[in-house]
């Protein structure tokens, strides 16, 4: 019954397509009509529906009066011209024979076509001079001049777009119901390729102060929209809530609540969100929209549902290489071999040559996003742990090897810099995608853990890469193989270790950092803690800074028995986390005067720590891009801001750190 429906009404619209085509190529009722008597039976397929022929020629002549009678026509000003209606004695114009009266004029209750759908219809026939002329003279309907302006922003005509939309909303903006949304779509994109950020915002608060309920729903909306991809996640949720209050039955206010949730990786509950603006739209009448399969597909998994739905707007190459990662997800791991290398030589840096080194310090401030440049610790620290075991560098087999030649010589880009995750500014890997094409077409690529670093790397780099469900979708699988191939060849357990100063382990101890990073912002503490613990057991002189993440980890969760023997793997360590976290741990187990000790040494290495958490309020100091400085005001700053509040909590902590500070 359901597919019967849906090709009745697409064999009706083609009916009106191909009925306002033929009035504007020959506009004749009496030509029109003749033309209507033999085409819309044929396009409707009348001849199987068990009518007679008279029913047949009557029922076609009906339609074409009703187009007709609806159809604007550039002729008069862009305005119908109504048939007059026959005299009754007069033949009936369908060509039964017989008197209009008896025929056609006996019919109640005459069905009316809006001239608003023909004029979608028209939009699409109009040439463009004769556009010009219905726009002149305001015979388009208001909201219909949405779809004219989106076709001039796929033009790259964003000015245009602003001076025919604004006029729009220059009047009383509670007149304007929901079928002017997508004007405001639209507006909201002209202004963002113009730039023109500020008068959007200005826009939206008017709207949303002064529109109707539908209206005021789509602008919070569109500044929720805004606030998930600046990664303010709050401000989003005040938005969603004030557009849900407006129009609570709106499906766009369903799929915003699950984009919000989805971008904070709150899967579940975006599931259990999907399932009940499901229940909602069904008893609301929905059926078979294309937001009622995405829900359904949110459901099962909300960050593929978001991939899916966002297909046709994303860059298509990130499309492909969604597909790629379905093929070699079923791939078996390969087997990489391990071979002895000379001991690392342990030289750490004197405390004069550290001044303004990157540190795991300023992992929280950068690592905002998936896009985030993070550019932790190049060398071992003062007081970096001793390694112990046998160190090994990874071997690919054979033909990963021969596989990974080849695609040196293609891929356009080295790797990034020492321990940094994005490449040198000015590096575009994604201006000749000659690369992807290859990956295509080879699976087997996913073998080598330097393609999926340089892969991982690009996806860092990509324009669309902050938007969290292609992390989710491109990037975590990428990484979870590397996680999965280290895991088999390195077991927790195994005495072997992969030093960075071998540049064959560089890729994989990446892979192990990004991994975390990503875990960690989707929301995945426990997992995100192994991987540290795995990447320091792998790299014990912690190239990246792990160690201070771990720290900060084990102090949120109560375990301070773990921070206190991270701590003592680093002794003299110069970052804040590793000093002060020891402090922290020894105080809550109740070791004050072994606390107090520790916190000696940390205040004579690192001063300034003490004053900016105990300080209620405090300015912010200057901070450098190039990295931070031990000792200094930014330093201070940074662990102030990381972990201020799990100091705040354990009761006269901060008195007791103010006194003995004096």
């Amino acid at each position: 019954m359901f597919h019967q429906e849906t090709a009745d009404a697409e064999h009706f619209e083609q009916v009106i397509v191909q009925a306002v085509r033929q009035i504007l190529t020959r506009p004749d009722q009496v030509a029109f009509l003749r033309w209507a008597r033999t085409r819309i039976p044929e396009i409707l397929g009348l001849a199987d529906a068990h009518l007679d022929s008279f029913e047949i020629q009557r029922l076609a002549a009906l339609l074409a009066t009703v187009i007709w009678n609806a159809t604007p026509q550039p002729i008069n000003g862009f305005q119908p011209i109504p048939m007059e209606t026959p005299p009754p004695e007069s033949l009936c114009s369908c060509g039964s024979g017989l008197p209009y009266s008896s025929c056609c004029g006996n019919v109640d209750d005459m069905p009316e076509l809006s001239s608003e759908l023909i004029w979608e219809v028209l939009l699409d026939e109009l040439p463009e001079r004769a556009l010009r002329e219905a726009l002149a003279l305001n015979a388009i309907p208001g909201p219909l001049l949405a779809k004219i302006a989106d076709r001039w922003l796929d033009e790259d005509r964003p000015g245009r777009v602003v001076t025919l939309l604004e006029p729009l909303f220059a009047g009383s903006l509670d007149e304007l119901d929901a079928r002017y949304e997508p004007a405001l779509d639209i507006l909201c994109d002209a202004y963002d390729r113009l730039d023109h950020w500020r008068k959007k915002l200005v826009f939206l608060d008017r709207v949303c102060n002064e529109g109707g309920r539908a209206m005021q729903a789509a602008a919070w909306q569109r500044r929720s929209t805004i606030h998930i991809d600046e990664g303010d996640y709050a401000r989003a949720e005040t938005a969603f809530t004030a557009a849900l209050r407006s129009n609570p039955d709106n499906p766009s206010t369903a799929l915003l609540e699950i984009t919000l949730l989805a971008a904070q990786h709150k899967d579940w509950l975006a599931r259990e969100r999907a399932r009940f603006w499901l229940h909602k739209l069904r008893r609301l009448g929905y059926g078979d929209e294309g937001f009622m399969d995405f829900l359904e597909r949110a459901v099962t998994d909300p960050q593929e549902a978001m991939v899916s739905s966002h297909a046709d707007a994303l860059d298509p190459v990130l499309v492909d290489l969604n597909d790629w990662m379905s093929v070699i997800a079923a791939r078996p791991l390969p087997s990489y071999a391990l071979a002895v290398v000379k001991p690392p030589r342990a030289a750490p840096r004197r405390a004069d040559q550290l001044d303004l080194f990157d540190t795991a310090d300023d992992l929280p401030r950068r690592r905002s996003g998936f896009g985030a440049r993070v550019d932790p610790v190049d060398a071992p620290s003062m007081g970096a742990a001793v390694a112990r075991g046998l160190p090994v560098e990874l071997r690919a087999p054979a033909r990963v090897r021969q596989l990974e030649s080849f695609w040196r010589a293609l891929y356009p880009s080295d790797k990034p810099v020492s321990t940094h995750l994005t490449l040198l500014d000015g590096a575009d890997v994604w201006a000749d995608t000659a690369w992807v094409d290859y990956l295509l077409g080879h699976p087997e690529a996913a073998d080598s853990l330097e393609v999926l670093d340089d892969l991982a790397t690009a996806l860092y780099e990509h324009p669309e890469s902050a938007l969290p469900w292609i992390s989710h979708a491109l990037l975590r699988p990428l990484l979870d193989r590397a996680w999965s191939v280290m895991d088999a060849l390195l077991p927790l357990g195994d005495p072997r270790y992969i030093p960075w100063s071998v540049k064959g382990n560089r890729s994989a101890l990446r892979l192990l950092f990004r991994r975390y990073l990503c875990q960690v912002q989707e929301g995945q503490p426990g997992g995100a803690i192994e991987t540290l613990e795995t990447l320091l057991r792998l790299n014990p002189q912690d190239n990246h800074g792990a160690r201070a993440e771990l720290m900060n980890h084990y102090l949120r969760d109560g375990e301070d028995e773990r921070a206190l023997a991270l701590a003592q793997r680093f002794p003299e360590d110069l970052l804040a986390d590793l000093a002060y976290g020891e402090v922290l741990a020894l105080y809550r187990l109740g070791r004050q005067e072994r606390a107090r000790s520790v916190l000696k040494t940390a205040i004579r290495r690192l001063p300034r720590i003490p004053h900016y958490l105990t300080r209620k309020r405090i300015k912010q100091p200057r901070l450098s891009p190039l990295g931070i400085t031990p000792g200094g005001d930014d330093q201070a700053w940074l662990y102030r801001e990381a972990m201020l509040d799990v100091w705040a909590a354990e009761p006269g902590i901060l008195a007791w750190l103010k006194r003995c500070a004096i």
